[in-house]
């Protein structure tokens, strides 16, 4: 998932302008179904691992949480399996 950055000003440094990511990176691994049709529902599983940034420690959960996560295309980005 694309983080939020901040651009704060200090001067350029040898690699460009001075970027700041969130404080805290998270990533997380989703393990389902296979997402090809076709495939065997015993035999394959699906998986998908997504990584991203936030300002705090705390899961994101409920009403709070960011809704960036829901518009993953998790059908394209998924990777089918055998078991």
């Amino acid at each position: 998932m694309e983080p939020s950055r901040q651009h704060p000003d200090q001067p350029a440094g040898p690699f460009g302008p001075v970027e700041v990511l969130p404080a805290v990176a998270r990533v997380g691994t989703f393990r389902s179904t296979s997402v090809a049709p076709d495939l065997d529902p015993v035999l394959h599983r699906s998986t998908l691992t997504v990584a991203w940034f936030q300002p705090h420690p705390q899961a994101p959960s409920g009403e709070d949480a960011d809704p960036s996560p829901l518009g993953i295309a998790r059908e394209e980005l998924a990777q089918d399996y055998e078991l």
